[in-house]
């Protein structure tokens, strides 16, 4: 909240700064942040203005800002930029956040980037390229400290006495044989508090299991998470050290990770620039909107079908909207509970079925519940049992499929290589909105004509 109201105060005096005419004041403000900060900052002005206070950002910082930024705003800044701008603003980045921005760049930018590398950061970045960005090799950063075994721990001061400088996040020093096998990890606590005569092999740590480069980036986040890690060492399939993960990469995925979730509820399937163009904006919104309309027609086809009973008995048309309504809360929480569960790994085979009769039983129970307290009101409400025991029957009916679907469609969703957090929600409603107007009016059409 603080970050938040510290982003927003800021805006506001750059605001009064240039309204009054104080362009030096303004960039003097600019210059004064931390570049996450600029980038929210950026992120919350109209492109014109954005423009104009990108021109104040420190060419040194720029790669900084560039890489906080959201990916379609980033993309915008780029494409004003010319390439030797483009190589100035991402000179001197790390590697990783380097990897990031150079992943989404034009081909021949990227090519550009490439060039301005010394021969070692140039390989170093292939390295990291050459992973998905999506694994534990995609975030890694390559730049380690490595000593060997077999030294003594004041060798070791003097080596990092000598060096000068150690990478941002440091809090270990990965420990490798000749041929850059990983053997365990030399925290600086120890380093720095034991009997420098010590050796390495005797005081380094075996318990910092290493990561393959390969591991998915959520299962990397899971071993952070349990096992409290600050950093990592990343081998490749022959246990050999090709890099490390700091906490600060894996902040970077949870955010990440949680933005994908809400844009998906939503049918967004990438960040939006919120001062985006009209056109460009509604155009990314209409295929989701799209597909809900398809299935709002398919729902209303169901309700079609029973046009004879709506006429009929019209007070039916009165509680049509309460059975999909309930039905679709009741799948929306198994649907979430699912999709977090596997995300974390928690459903495989051996627990998938008691993970459904659960989602099943907690549906019965509900469904029974609330049907009562339904069929109740309906009771008062009309002075008619049978329309309370109709309401009421379809309801648990309902109520029972949604937690069926909310466990089976994102696993069949993620079987068919489709995103849940995106197509889950539409696919669900569709299913509880058929279900409740086809029990609900269906029992109305058997008990009630």
């Amino acid at each position: 909240m603080e970050a938040r109201e510290h982003t927003q105060a800021n805006l506001s005096l750059l605001r009064e700064k240039l309204g009054s005419g104080r362009v030096r004041s303004a960039q003097m403000l600019v210059g004064s942040l931390h570049p996450a900060e600029v980038a929210r900052l950026l992120e919350s002005l109209p492109q014109t203005e954005r423009a104009f206070i990108w021109e104040m950002v420190d060419p040194g910082l720029g790669g900084d800002v560039l890489v906080e930024l959201a990916d379609e705003v980033r993309d915008h800044l780029i494409e004003g930029m010319q390439t030797d701008e483009v190589v100035a603003a991402l000179d001197g980045m790390e590697l990783d956040d380097l990897a990031d921005l150079v992943a989404d760049l034009p081909e021949a930018l990227t090519q550009e980037v490439l060039r301005s590398l010394d021969h070692q950061n140039r390989d170093r970045l292939h390295a990291v390229l050459s992973y998905d960005e999506d694994s534990a090799g995609g975030l890694m950063n390559v730049d380690v400290i490595t000593v060997r075994p077999d030294v003594t721990l004041d060798v070791v001061r003097r080596y990092l006495r000598a060096r000068g400088q150690i990478p941002d996040g440091t809090d270990s020093i990965y420990v490798v044989n000749r041929n850059n096998e990983y053997f365990g990890s030399l925290f600086l606590s120890r380093l720095l508090t034991l009997d420098p005569n010590q050796s390495v092999a005797e005081v380094m740590s075996n318990e910092v299991q290493p990561i393959p480069a390969d591991t998915p980036s959520l299962d990397v986040v899971w071993e952070f998470e349990h096992r409290d890690l600050l950093s990592a060492p990343v081998v490749d399939d022959q246990n050999r050290l090709v890099g490390r993960i700091t906490i600060d990469d894996i902040v970077d995925v949870i955010r990440d990770e949680a933005e994908h979730s809400l844009r998906g509820a939503a049918g967004l399937d990438e960040e939006e620039d919120m001062f985006a163009p009209v056109v460009k904006s509604a155009q990314r919104r209409a295929l989701w909107l799209g597909v809900n309309l398809a299935t709002a027609f398919l729902a209303a086809s169901v309700v079609d079908l029973f046009q004879t009973t709506l006429d009929k008995i019209v007070l039916l048309a009165v509680l049509m909207p309460v059975v999909p309504s309930m039905g679709g809360v009741a799948g929306s929480q198994s649907l979430v509970v699912i999709t977090r569960a596997m995300a974390l790994g928690q459903i495989d085979r051996s627990n998938a079925d008691r993970i459904l009769r659960k989602e099943f039983m907690v549906g019965m129970l509900n469904g029974i519940t609330w049907s009562i307290v339904v069929a109740v009101v309906t009771y008062i409400w009309f002075g008619d049992w049978r329309i309370g025991a109709v309401i009421a029957a379809a309801m648990i009916i309902n109520m029972a499929v949604a937690a069926l679907a909310g466990f089976s469609v994102p696993l069949i969703l993620k079987r068919m290589k489709i995103d849940p957090a995106l197509a889950g929600g539409v696919v669900l409603t569709t299913i509880t909105d058929v279900v409740g107007y086809m029990s609900f009016l269906g029992l109305g059409a058997i008990f009630l004509l």
